[in-house]
């Protein structure tokens, strides 16, 4: 079995497709305490650590998992995409949230695993004229002195629909990935949209549940803040 880390890890939505992959991580590390009683209830085996991705080294995470830098498998990640997110301000670099994405780079080094996958909007791929991707290809590509030994990494990012691959959404994301074993990745071609497999429709993917209950109190309330979210929240 590969040995994981996963960075950003959310209520675990990367972990579901690495694991339908095959690749289970041993430890999640996530900063929200709603995130992570989601991911302790739905992933009792691996370790959930809360913290603060930004204030935690690669040598801390190698004692708690047990391994020596180099021996870990995939590091992989989604850090936060609000500051290049279309629907929101896109601060990008301006904005703290967009600089987290330097700190799953930092623990790229930190750790050398043999390969990683950092997980974006697509605005990241064009905020500043393509500004942030190139900087942080050539980061990942150049590690420090303490990490050469392990080798460089070859680091190639597309844009991936997810609905040509059977999702009833169109929701488009940069995928970054590495290896230090000089190998060329294979992004996928489309599944769907395609002569004899069209797109699936929101039917398809939940026309046969029943009717919905009425919106709770709460989801009344919940629902009418929205329009303010982008000037309160930045998305």
């Amino acid at each position: 079995m590969k040995k994981a880390v996963s960075l950003f890890s959310g209520a675990g939505g990367m972990d579901i497709g690495f694991e339908a992959a095959g690749i289970k991580p041993i430890l999640c590390v996530e900063i929200d305490p709603a995130c992570c009683e989601t991911l302790r209830l739905n992933m009792p085996n691996t370790d959930i650590w809360e913290a603060d991705v930004s204030s935690i080294s690669g040598a801390e995470i190698l004692e708690r998992i047990g391994l020596k830098k180099g021996e870990l498998d995939v590091l992989y990640g989604g850090p936060p995409c609000q500051s290049f997110s279309l629907a929101g301000n896109r601060g990008g670099l301006n904005d703290e949230r967009g600089k987290l994405v330097f700190e799953f780079v930092r623990l790229v080094h930190e750790l050398s695993p043999k390969a990683f996958v950092m997980e974006n909007v697509k605005g990241m791929a064009n905020w500043g004229k393509g500004e942030v991707i190139d900087k942080i290809e050539i980061e990942f590509s150049n590690p420090p002195i303490s990490s050469k030994k392990f080798g460089n990494y070859k680091v190639q990012h597309q844009v991936l629909n997810a609905l040509d691959f059977g999702v009833s959404q169109s929701r488009e994301r940069i995928f970054v990935v590495g290896n230090r074993l000089g190998k060329s990745v294979e992004f996928p071609d489309p599944s769907y949209g395609i002569e004899g497999m069209p797109f699936r429709t929101v039917r398809d993917a939940i026309g046969t549940l029943p009717p919905a209950d009425l919106p709770s109190k709460t989801a009344l309330r919940v629902s009418g803040t929205i329009k303010d979210r982008i000037t309160n929240h930045g998305y």
